[in-house]
């Protein structure tokens, strides 16, 4: 049987769909890096003093953040039910369009009725594209939002603990951009941010009334 332009262009768009979807669920945080961060372990204790250059395993210390895990979990569900959701269309319209197809090739559409369905699919493949384009659109800046309220989340917790501790310059380092090459372990102060972080979460998460 003979494929139509209307009919390969909807196959087409079903196909993009089902790649533009799966593309959308990559938050750059889960990007993976060069080497595979590592859980968090305690190398000892943290012999740093006030003054000193210290460090943090930046991936590692997002990995394991419960801020991150539980915001990323919630996302993903719902990107996932968009991603669902635009499949089915897709191929709800895509069924719809052979079967057109099939009426057309049997002649048992008037020239009339035939026009009128195709416009009617025609439409309804537009909308599935803005459709598309418009929840693209919104998964892409809330991931951006999400990813600040994280990097602001670390980012402000590092500057009260650093109030505390007053050390001279705090880097952070990772499987991407490894500042630190060679250091003495006891500078590494990732599970002691991480515990804090942790701790501040979920206390402010179980005062946090439900909605």
């Amino acid at each position: 049987m003979k494929r139509t332009p209307l009919i390969l262009s909807i196959i087409a768009l079903v196909v993009a769909l089902c790649a533009a979807v799966m593309a959308i669920v990559r938050p750059d945080f889960k990007k993976k890096p060069a080497s595979e961060p590592a859980d968090i372990t305690d190398t000892g204790k943290i012999t740093a003093v006030a003054g000193d250059i210290v460090y943090v395993q930046l991936d590692s210390l997002i990995a394991n953040y419960d801020m991150y895990n539980d915001k990323m979990t919630a996302f993903q569900s719902k990107v996932q039910g968009i991603q669902d959701e635009l499949q089915k269309r897709g191929r709800r319209l895509e069924s719809d369009a052979k079967a057109f197809e099939n009426q057309v090739q049997k002649g048992l559409l008037t020239r009339s009725a035939a026009e009128e369905q195709q416009n009617k699919l025609m439409q309804r493949q537009q909308n599935l594209q803005n459709d598309a384009a418009k929840k693209d659109a919104e998964i892409q800046e809330e991931q951006a939002v999400l990813n600040n309220q994280v990097y602001f989340a670390v980012k402000e917790f590092i500057e009260r603990y650093n109030a505390e501790h007053q050390y001279s310059l705090i880097l952070t380092t990772s499987g991407v951009t490894n500042t630190v090459l060679n250091v003495n372990p006891g500078l590494d102060i990732t599970s002691d941010v991480l515990k804090g972080l942790n701790e501040e979460y979920i206390k402010n998460r179980n005062n946090t009334p439900e909605e």
